[in-house]
């Protein structure tokens, strides 16, 4: 503090040593009494003390006020020390105008924010009306029986799948290639659970920015949370021939259930997206830090190069370049929910052989002091 004052006050100190400079050299050239000068610069420096104390305590006392306004500076300017020069007045008019003018900006964007939530919050469950009838819709035509023969034909020119027309049923562009009942209901039914998966993942990533105050931790059977994953993409593992391998792995873990599960739905989704055929295992593994549970696909795998970037927000990497559809924002809340909730996720991966993620899901202890 005290090198600090001297830093300010150098014009004054330096002023000061200039001065006793001149009169110990002007009274040495002119053979004043020694005694003399000692005396007078010994009256000298208990002035100097005089004056320099008080206005060493004001700047210890101003530079605690400024910290003081510094840690609430959210409530405002209340706290700012009095202003002792013209300059120190003009310096708090232009914070206090530039103070207001970014509440006011702030104001706005928290309003704007919030309109925004509101509104895709509101489409969000109005959408969920269109799409649970056309499950219904889905589910009658599954157990539809179409009488005289009439159904749909296969053909084996099929080139687009698109749905043209029916026996005894005429479409505008008829004469085009036809598919079945069931080839036409598995892929709307694919379609339908994708539509449902962006719903709930616009509504998580509006959710993202008051995460903390809707967390709940507590300890949860790991099965119970992964069996809740699974069973939600159960009919994808069926429509798309994939199988799984889970083995219970009865653990107990302290997490939030809702989070955890939202994190184990984007990895199975992501898992069901890329892999063509084969197998989705789901175990417990050993690794250097701890016990973490992984989540192995047989897909496409992801490049070496993608794999630093994968948990960037709007990051697609090659595989996001071959799918236009993708839109990089899953893994992203996969890795901001668990750093959350205090756990760790990272990936392996190699290009045609498959991609294992790592969820840790251990928390430090945290020391109280």
């Amino acid at each position: 503090m005290m090198g600090a004052f001297l830093r300010e006050r150098k014009r004054e100190v330096w002023l000061g040593v200039v001065l006793v400079g001149t009169f110990a050299s002007v009274s040495y050239l002119y053979r004043v009494r020694m005694d003399a000068v000692t005396y007078a610069l010994m009256l000298s420096a208990v002035f100097c003390l005089l004056f320099g104390v008080p206005d060493f305590l004001r700047f210890v006392r101003k530079h605690r006020e400024l910290v003081e306004a510094e840690s609430g500076f959210l409530s405002g300017f209340a706290k700012m020390p009095e202003c002792e020069t013209l300059i120190e007045e003009d310096y708090q008019r232009i914070l206090s105008k530039f103070y207001e003018a970014l509440l006011e900006t702030d104001s706005a964007g928290r309003i704007a924010r919030q309109e925004m939530v509101d509104y895709y919050g509101m489409w969000a469950h109005q959408i969920k009306t269109p799409i649970a009838a056309m499950h219904v819709l889905l589910q009658a035509l599954d157990g539809c029986e179409f009488e005289d023969g009439c159904g749909f034909e296969e053909d084996g020119e099929d080139v687009d799948g698109s749905l043209t027309s029916v026996q005894g049923c005429e479409f505008e562009d008829g004469g085009g290639p036809l598919v079945s009942v069931r080839g036409f209901t598995k892929e709307m039914k694919l379609e339908l659970f994708k539509i449902e998966q962006y719903v709930e993942m616009a509504l998580t990533y509006l959710r993202m920015e008051d995460m903390s105050s809707d967390l709940s931790f507590e300890v949860f059977s790991l099965d119970s949370i992964i069996r809740q994953a699974v069973r939600k993409y159960s009919q994808m593992f069926i429509l798309k021939r994939i199988g799984l391998v889970y083995v219970p792995v009865e653990l107990k873990v302290l997490t939030d259930e809702k989070w955890l599960v939202f994190v184990l739905e984007q990895l199975l989704s992501n898992a069901l997206k890329y892999t063509l055929s084969g197998k989705i295992s789901i175990y417990l593994e050993d690794t250097s830090c701890q016990t973490c549970l992984v989540i192995e696909d047989t897909g496409i795998g992801i490049c070496s190069e993608d794999l630093p970037r994968v948990f960037e927000k709007g990051f697609t990497g090659y595989n996001g370049r071959t799918d236009k559809k993708s839109t990089g924002i899953g893994l992203y809340l996969c890795k901001s929910v668990m750093d959350r909730l205090r756990h760790r996720i990272w990936m392996e991966s190699e290009v045609g052989a498959g991609t294992k993620v790592y969820l840790s899901l251990g928390r430090e202890n945290v020391r109280h002091e």
